[in-house]
């Protein structure tokens, strides 16, 4: 299969080689017509002065003149024919004779029969009909250019000029022309060729390292490599910009999808392990029940005690799972007004039933909230609930119109993140505070922040160890009117 770098060195190859062509066509036809032109033009000159001797000889009086028109052969020379110096000097390179009006030769340098040129029927017609006739003929092995020129006396043609000049050097000119045009167009094109070949190789190098680093990614997976490109923004650069740019998205699409499948695995060990523990526990209350011979009752009801704790255990992890896997979805979540203070209110309610010796402040703006009601009272909830579990004090609940989004705050009074465990806390199944006697299994701030998010808000924490905490939530308002 052919390159792009073969396909473009050819083709403006065979397009220079074409104008060359065209111009050297061009240049020789050029050449030919001027110098058949200036020959022409000399001939033109030189039979001037030559038609006029040739006229005012056979003017004279039959009696006076050397050569009469009706004089049989042989010719005569010219120095017979005339003494003037219009024949006596004629030049090296121009043939000169002298025909009748029937084309016969009547006067030539030396009077000899075997220099007559040729004059063709239709030349012959020509000149009778007082028209000058141009030539082309080889003579003894040489092309000669002939001028046939009537010479007029008393209205009719009575003697034929032919002036004639040898086409050889200009023959040999214009072959040396167009031998030196077609070996230049040849080495033209071939030099053009290989300078082409370089510059394409050039040009097209960005590409071939974009190839060699595709292959490359799709070898070792290594979206992390570039294209180095350090030339012009013009149509390479911006494929080579463009490609990196692909590359930049492909590596964050495969960053995020190896976290994702990082935590999926972490999220299944977690959710086992979450699942194993009540279980067990419940396998083995089983196994005590069925011993034989029978327990006694105060001991059943422990165990069938137990048996309801851990059954509760598994409902809520189970409910926990199914809430977060809507919200990693967004499944079901609506987008509906929903005023903020009767939700807080309802929610600090139900939050001081679980710990009635707690102080729960909430600060509310007559906000309207643009979301699902059901996932914001959830949001709280998982919120107030977490500072009831990690602090002893008073919770402050603040929701304002902030640079037109609603701010929520819950500020709590207790120890407090560490700096090293804040940036895990939304992590499915972390849990910062090691103490088995806070329930729960880690799974609260994470569905809050996927429902947060699913509702296109944001949420985020502060924390200082032993200055309490403030969770942050940023959530789409209503339209004002």
């Amino acid at each position: 299969m052919m390159s792009i770098r073969l396909r473009l060195s050819l083709l403006y190859s065979a397009i220079l080689a074409l104008m060359l062509v065209i111009f050297s066509v061009a240049l020789y036809t050029i050449q030919s017509n001027f110098t058949l032109g200036s020959l022409k033009n000399d001939l033109r000159f030189s039979s001037e002065g030559l038609s006029q001797s040739i006229a005012r000889i056979y003017a004279r009086p039959e009696a006076e003149a050397p050569l009469s028109p009706r004089r049989p052969p042989p010719p005569v020379s010219f120095a017979d024919l005339t003494d003037e110096q219009v024949f006596q000097q004629l030049p090296e390179r121009e043939i000169v004779r002298v025909l009748d009006a029937d084309g016969d030769l009547v006067a030539s340098p030396f009077g000899d029969d075997v220099e007559v040129l040729p004059l063709s029927p239709d030349g012959l017609d020509a000149l009778r009909r007082q028209e000058t006739w141009w030539e082309m003929a080889m003579v003894a092995q040489e092309r000669l250019l002939i001028l046939n020129r009537p010479i007029l006396t008393g209205g009719q043609v009575t003697q034929i000029l032919q002036v004639a000049r040898s086409l050889t050097e200009r023959d040999r000119s214009l072959r040396a022309l167009s031998a030196t045009l077609a070996i230049s167009t040849m080495l033209t094109t071939l030099a053009a060729f290989g300078i082409g070949w370089i510059l394409s190789g050039l040009a097209l190098e960005p590409i071939q390292r974009i190839t060699q680093t595709a292959d490359a990614i799709g070898r070792n997976s290594d979206f992390a490599r570039r294209v180095a490109y350090a030339g012009p923004m013009d149509e390479v650069g911006k494929l080579a910009a463009t490609f990196n740019t692909m590359l930049q998205r492909l590596q964050e699409a495969y960053q995020r999808v190896a976290e994702s499948l990082d935590m999926q695995r972490s999220f299944v060990a977690n959710v086992s392990h979450e699942l194993r523990t009540p279980l067990t526990t419940v396998r083995g209350n089983l196994a005590l029940l069925r011993r034989k011979p029978p327990l006694p009752n105060e001991e059943r009801a422990d165990i069938l005690a137990d048996l309801v704790d851990e059954s509760d255990r598994l409902i809520r992890l189970v409910n926990n799972l199914l809430t977060l896997a809507r919200a990693d979805t967004q499944d079901g979540l609506q987008r509906e007004s929903v005023p903020l203070r009767p939700l807080v209110d309802e929610v600090c309610r139900q939050v001081r039933q679980l710990d009635s010796g707690r102080q729960v402040e909430a600060v509310v703006s007559p906000v309207v909230a643009l979301g699902d009601r059901d996932a914001l009272k959830q949001i709280l909830l998982i919120l107030l609930d977490n500072a009831l579990k990690h602090s002893d004090g008073s919770i402050l609940l603040e929701a304002t119109d902030t640079e037109g989004m609603i701010g929520i705050r819950v500020e709590d009074s207790g120890p407090g993140i560490a700096p090293d465990k804040l940036p895990h806390i939304f992590e499915r199944f972390y849990r910062g505070d090691p103490d088995s006697r806070i329930p729960g299994v880690g799974l609260g701030l994470s569905i809050a922040k996927a429902l947060v998010e699913g509702l296109g808000g944001t949420i985020w924490i502060e924390s200082e160890l032993g200055r309490g905490s403030k969770v942050h939530v940023r959530l789409p308002r209503e339209p004002m009117a």
